[in-house]
C-alpha cells in the first residue's frame, strides 16, 4: 500500500511539472510589416521596390537597426519579418517610413506602425 501512494505521488507530481513547464513557456508570436503597392487604378504592381527605414532624429546616435529593401510580389505585397528584431518582454513599436517605387519611376511613400507580435499592413498608392 505504502508503494502504491508513493508511486501515485510521484506520477501527481510529474504531471505537475510538465503542466507547469508547458503552460509558463510563452511562444514569442510573429512581428510581420506587410506593404500593399498598387497604382492609381487600384490595380496591385508586382516587382515594385519597397524600402522600410525609420525617420532621422535630431540626435545622432549612429546605428540605424532597420534599413530594409524588399520587391513586391505578383499580388503586389512585400512582407517584412521583424521577429527577430522584438524581443518578448520588450514594449514599443516600430514607425517606418515607407517608399515604393516601380520600374517606370512612378512613387508612392506611407508610414507603418508595426506592432509587437502582430502583422502590421498598410498600403501605398504609386502616382
Amino acid at each position: 500500500m505504502n508503494k502504491m501512494i508513493t508511486k501515485a505521488a510521484l506520477l501527481v507530481m510529474a504531471f505537475g511539472f510538465i503542466s507547469l513547464a508547458t503552460f509558463s513557456c510563452r511562444k514569442e508570436g510573429d512581428t510581420v510589416a506587410r506593404i500593399l503597392v498598387i497604382d492609381t487604378s487600384g490595380a496591385p504592381v508586382a516587382d515594385a521596390m519597397v524600402r522600410l527605414y525609420p525617420e532621422p532624429t535630431i540626435d545622432d546616435h549612429g546605428a540605424i537597426i532597420i534599413d530594409d529593401t524588399m520587391y513586391t510580389d505578383g499580388l503586389g505585397y512585400a512582407v517584412f519579418n521583424y521577429s527577430e528584431n522584438y524581443n518578448l518582454g520588450q514594449a514599443g513599436v516600430f514607425v517606418l517610413n515607407i517608399e515604393a517605387i516601380s520600374g517606370d519611376s512612378i512613387f508612392g511613400e506611407g508610414i507603418i506602425k508595426v506592432e509587437q507580435e502582430e502583422t502590421s499592413e498598410e498600403t501605398v498608392i504609386l502616382q
